[in-house]
């Protein structure tokens, strides 16, 4: 006898981790065993996981964005994971309460030849404005940490 009716039922990872607990390639929080609340600074959370300190939230935003951009364009799939990668640096980077700004400006300077993909010109623009205003700020603050302005 076959049934009318088929009924099919899907399930996210989520789902999966909870029934069967996480796999082998599922990641643990960024932050594991660090108690973020004891730092005495904000840090949010962003859209795509990634964690900043919260008076940064609006340049964190724009990398989301930059992002997700990147990752929608039909750059080369290398090119794609080289700028992911260099995007979580600088937000990893944005996180902590004195970001290493020669890091922060090396990994922009990677990610800023995204300008080139189509679709993200605009949206390198307004991150270059952003990180640019605060890496100038971070150089008047710190004294001589060698911060250079990208933009």
């Amino acid at each position: 006898m076959i049934p009318a009716v088929t009924k099919y039922y899907q399930i996210t990872s989520a789902g999966i981790d909870k029934i069967e607990g996480p796999g082998e390639f599922t990641m643990p929080p960024k932050f594991h065993g660090i108690n973020i609340q004891a730092t005495g600074q904000n840090v949010i959370t962003l859209g795509d996981g990634n964690q900043v300190n919260a008076k940064l939230s609006e340049l964190g935003q724009a990398l989301v964005e930059l992002r997700g951009a990147i990752t929608q364009s039909e750059a080369p799939e290398g090119d794609k994971m080289g700028l992911i990668a260099d995007i979580d640096t600088i937000q990893s980077q944005l996180a902590k309460p004195q970001p290493n700004m020669n890091i922060v400006s090396a990994a922009w300077d990677a990610v800023k030849v995204a300008a080139t993909i189509g679709g993200c010109a605009e949206l390198v623009g307004k991150v270059s404005q952003l990180i640019g205003g605060f890496l100038s700020k971070a150089g008047r603050t710190e004294g001589g940490n060698e911060a250079r302005v990208l933009c």
